[in-house]
């Protein structure tokens, strides 16, 4: 009888302090689930309340589930207006979810020219890789995407790094039986690049 009854008192104080730990638990959690929600929501309010607390790392809060970022969501649901604002409160836009992806390479995916473009002034890496090894400019040309591959290059986008099978941009390209579009924006990158090199080249020196 005695062993039985110390044995519920040790589950009840088992039971009693898991108890106790689950706020805290749920306390560590709950101010990026709801940060995240509210930006999901587009409620602008609570989502400025959050980050005009003191101190606050909350803008690159990622989900739990997924790893994704605020700049994750908004620009899934191609929201140029909330990028800008996400970034100017300082959100990192170089941030990966779960799968290594990241919000440019979301955005590229979307062919979200804004988007890409918001993404580049706020930071962006434009030769990030994503698992497969394709940068933004490879995954561009994969969709035939003019507008996009013009915006790439004009940014300095590598045309030339290659993705895991060894293939670069420019590669593609050249497997797509002479797209002439796309031909003529990597020929005038080339120019405009050949340009600024040999204005460098002749520049003064000192």
């Amino acid at each position: 009888m005695a062993r039985a009854f110390m044995r519920r008192i040790g589950w009840a104080i088992a039971a009693l302090l898991a108890v106790s730990a689950m706020p805290a638990a749920a306390q560590m959690f709950s101010d990026g689930y709801e940060f995240l929600k509210a930006v999901k929501d587009r409620d602008g309010d609570a989502v400025t309340n959050a980050l005009n607390e003191p101190g606050t790392t909350i803008i690159n809060t990622r989900d739990i589930t997924t790893g994704e970022t605020a700049m994750h969501i908004v620009t899934e649901r191609r929201d140029v207006v909330w990028i800008r604002f996400l970034s100017q409160r300082g959100a990192n836009p170089n941030i990966r979810d779960r799968n290594g992806v990241a919000p440019v390479q979301v955005a590229v995916t979307l062919g979200f020219v804004e988007g890409v473009e918001a993404l580049i002034k706020a930071g962006a890496d434009i030769n990030v890789k994503n698992s497969t090894g394709e940068t933004p400019l490879i995954s561009a040309v994969h969709r035939k995407d003019v507008a996009l591959v013009r915006l790439l290059l004009e940014k300095g986008a590598n045309p030339d790094a290659t993705d895991n099978s060894g293939r670069s941009a420019r590669d593609y390209v050249a497997l797509m039986n002479g797209n002439a579009r796309l031909v003529d924006e990597f020929e005038k990158a080339d120019a405009k690049r050949n340009e600024q090199g040999s204005a460098k080249d002749y520049g003064p020196s000192f």
